[in-house]
């Protein structure tokens, strides 16, 4: 649905925090499903951890509120190159269930909730091959630049 070009349209992020790959399902203001490919590759395993390489949990809830903004901005047809950002400014009932490693594809999934004095609410959840990672609700706060 979205591929790593449309995606550079919504998001700012750039290598190497850009954590959305694809979009493979999207109801504009409602949901969102896209994926982020977890390769060996990735600078944070070098230090996290360099004999068993395991993501970040700060950057599965990043990628989770990166596949949120893309759901925001798209919904509301507004692009950081127009001067708006999605500020990441909290998270609620953040759970991580299990370890995302080299080879795992993550996908990431965000209901849109209420929006309320420019903030809105993502109800989100990150799976590995079917099975729960982590489950946060996210909070991002709107900006025109």
């Amino acid at each position: 649905m979205m591929d790593i070009g449309d995606i550079k349209e919504y998001l700012p992020q750039r290598y190497p925090f850009l954590m959305v790959d694809r979009v493979v399902e999207l109801e504009l203001g409602k949901r969102i499903k896209a994926y982020k490919n977890v390769t060996t590759n990735e600078e944070f395993f070098e230090g996290h951890f360099p004999s068993k390489p395991i993501m970040p949990g700060v950057l599965i809830i990043e990628a989770l509120a990166q596949a949120a903004g893309v759901l925001g901005f798209k919904s509301q047809e507004k692009k950081p190159k127009d001067g708006y950002l999605y500020y990441f400014v909290g998270a609620d009932k953040v759970r991580l269930k299990r370890p995302v490693v080299p080879g795992d594809q993550l996908i990431l999934e965000a209901e849109m909730g209420p929006v309320r004095r420019g903030i809105y609410r993502f109800v989100c959840r990150a799976s590995v091959d079917g099975a729960t990672v982590c489950e946060a609700t996210i909070l991002c706060a709107e900006r025109k630049e």
